[in-house]
């Protein structure tokens, strides 16, 4: 008469990790079945009991061989290291009774996994989405293993690396790695533990340029933590964003919904290469516009969020001037006022219809001649008109205009480029942004303002001050 098989997850290899279900059914087993380096794990429970060793690599002898002893009447333990549906014994033992049309009672009992282990030695890698690749390219083609390493990296997910090593397996490692660094930052963290719950367990955090072949083994789990991993006192924690709640709590609705957009726009850039600075304006650009291809687009030149934002909280802020009012509006008007900002557009000045007419010039140049006669230190912030702001040019190159920053981000096709180029190669010791190219606009001016304006929350990356 048919009896049973146990498949049974025994745990990482202490007897502290082996759960009481998993003790019990080892104890009303009447054979236990398997490799032999776990009997060691267990040895003291074993006594009186028959042990059957396959050896390694022979997982389909010893399924066949537990159903051997269950049709003949035994209650059988196969016994896996960690938990046995986790490349363990169980998925096998059930194909084969599937195979088999076996009536042999099969029950899979739970162990607590190596990466859950590893985990609770390393502090709380796993506190958010996670995955587990093995390495093993046995029985799995590696084409298939490199295309699962790279949906992980590309997905941030925390990843727990199995069998990261071996005599015959010894490159494989440095690809994983080389992977990963291509989405990921070389300062991730990763965890390195090896023989968990053993007499030579060993616990290490290093980051994932530091990960190379001499951490692991076969006996090692890897844990590469996500984009949100951080370390502290030799730990490694990926937060579930509990502390973000907290913090963002107040934030008003409008702030929330930048904060959100921000977290969607990194995660579809490349910032790998770029300044803070560079990233706080190419995001605020790109919230502005939808358009992903500005985090290219944007240059900055003479450190100018810096220094503007330092002018800007001065007490004696310099006057805003825009080449059309649509730029005016755009400017957050609580923090401008707040800190007591001018901004000002000449467009509809009375006075800029007559010299435009007497000087055979367009409305916008005129309107900058005005504005440098009045503020010709005033920061310059330009969206529509490559006219003004060559104007602009000439009138820093002549010494009339000593602009303490210029926002260039004029749109258009005639003349708008080379506008751009005209400042970023004859006025080079002007503080400056530059939307490269044909792109630009009053709205991706106004926000180039508020990002400076808000410069102080890059590092946080907190958006939405004023909002």
């Amino acid at each position: 008469m048919a009896k049973k098989i146990y498949s049974i997850g025994i745990g990482p290899g202490n007897e502290k990790f082996l759960t009481p279900q998993a003790l019990q059914a080892i104890q009303e087993s009447e054979v236990i079945v398997g490799y032999s380096f776990y009997f060691e794990h267990i040895k003291q429970l074993s006594g009186g009991k028959e042990l059957i060793d396959t050896g390694m690599k022979k997982e389909r002898e010893r399924a066949a061989k537990a159903f051997e002893l269950a049709e003949a009447g035994n209650t059988v333990a196969v016994i896996s290291s960690g938990d046995s549906g986790v490349y363990g014994m169980a998925p096998l033992l059930w194909e084969m009774k599937a195979e088999k049309v076996s009536e042999v009672d099969l029950e899979v009992i739970p162990g607590i996994s190596a990466m859950f282990a590893a985990a609770s030695k390393l502090g709380a890698p796993l506190g958010h989405d996670f995955c587990s690749i093995s390495m093993s390219d046995l029985l799995t083609p590696w084409e298939k293993i490199e295309k699962r390493i790279v949906a992980a990296a590309e997905a941030d997910f925390v990843t727990t690396v199995y069998n990261p090593l071996s005599k015959g397996r010894f490159w494989q490692l440095m690809r994983l790695r080389e992977l990963f660094l291509e989405v990921r930052s070389p300062e991730t963290p990763v965890g390195i533990a090896r023989n968990v719950g053993r007499e030579d367990e060993s616990i290490e955090v290093i980051t994932l340029a530091e990960l190379d072949t001499s951490k692991a083994d076969m006996f090692t789990v890897i844990v590469i933590g996500n984009s949100q991993t951080f370390r502290n006192q030799g730990k490694m924690i990926t937060p579930r964003g509990y502390y973000a709640n907290k913090n963002e709590s107040n934030d008003k609705l409008g702030r929330k919904i930048m904060n959100e957009s921000f977290q969607t726009i990194l995660e579809n850039i490349d910032i790998s290469d770029k300044s803070l600075a560079h990233i706080w304006v190419a995001l605020h650009c790109i919230h502005t516009t939808a358009d992903f291809k500005l985090n290219e687009s944007v240059e900055l030149t003479n450190g100018v969020v810096e220094q503007l934002h330092e002018k800007f909280y001065s007490g004696k802020p310099p006057v805003i001037v825009t080449d059309v009012s649509m730029v005016t509006r755009g400017i957050r008007r609580a923090t401008a006022n707040k800190l007591g900002l001018q901004i000002k557009c000449y467009l509809d000045d009375e006075r800029v219809a007559a010299m435009a007419s007497e000087k055979n010039i367009t409305r916008t140049q005129a309107g900058i001649r005005l504005a440098v006669e009045e503020h010709p230190d005033a920061i310059f912030a330009f969206g529509n008109a490559p006219t003004a702001l060559i104007e602009l040019i000439k009138l820093v190159r002549n010494g009339k205009a000593n602009p303490a920053g210029v926002i260039a981000a004029p749109v258009g096709f005639v003349n708008v480029k080379e506008s751009k180029w005209q400042l970023k190669y004859g006025c080079p010791d002007v503080p400056a942004v530059f939307v490269n190219g044909r792109k630009g606009g009053s709205n991706v001016a106004a926000t180039i303002i508020n990002a400076i304006l808000s410069w102080k929350e890059a590092e946080e990356m907190h958006p939405g001050e004023g909002l």
